[in-house]
């Protein structure tokens, strides 16, 4: 398998979770460095305001409202890249939330919802983004994990649990790509806490 990944100001990059954060951050980053850039997220008035700043400085952004917990809203994302820009290269899981509270404390139905965001959002973009990229011959995935992705901590128990699986899902799907041949690079990234709204959000 050989991975040939195009330099990043000929990419056009999907990112969720764009409007904020880690998200925002990256989008106002690729832009600057040439990509085309498409912002997915539910904060609709967060996206425009994160896409005016990169027109401001003559990039490129496409505004998607989706929420990644919607597994026809990736697909949404998807043609609306596919209408502007023709194409996908890199596709960037980022969408989160978290919850505090003990796992006695977090409604059940609070903690599935928040798998629906960090994990499944994951799942349903990783395919959404496998099957695009292996129909155009390549490109890259990138998904976001946590530090808590291998060590749990109290307070933040199902958080921890999402992250967790995004680590055993995004590293079970990279080994099925390679055995395959998949000219499609995977990577899981675990940040520790940065100057994001994190907290604030949850």
């Amino acid at each position: 398998m050989k991975i040939r990944l195009k330099p990043l100001k000929e990419q056009v990059v999907v990112i969720t979770g764009a409007g904020s954060g880690i998200g925002a951050a990256t989008a106002r980053l690729a832009a600057s460095r040439g990509a085309r850039v498409v912002l997915a997220g539910r904060g609709e008035d967060a996206l425009n305001a994160v896409a005016h700043e990169i027109e401001a400085q003559g990039g490129k952004a496409l505004v998607v409202t989706a929420d990644v917990g919607v597994e026809q809203d990736h697909e949404r994302i998807l043609e609306q890249a596919m209408a502007a820009f023709g194409r996908v290269d890199t596709w960037v899981n980022n969408a989160g939330v978290s919850i505090f509270g003990t796992l006695e404390q977090v409604p059940l139905a609070d903690q599935r919802k928040l798998f629906d965001t960090n994990y499944w959002g994951v799942v349903y973009g990783s395919l959404t983004a496998v099957r695009h990229l292996k129909s155009q011959g390549g490109g890259a995935l990138i998904n976001i994990g946590s530090e808590v992705s291998d060590r749990a901590i109290p307070l933040q128990g199902a958080y921890s649990a999402t992250k967790h699986a995004v680590k055993g899902y995004t590293d079970a799907l990279r080994m099925e790509l390679q055995e395959e041949g998949a000219p499609i690079s995977v990577t899981l990234i675990k940040p520790a806490a940065v100057a994001t709204g994190y907290t604030a959000h949850a």
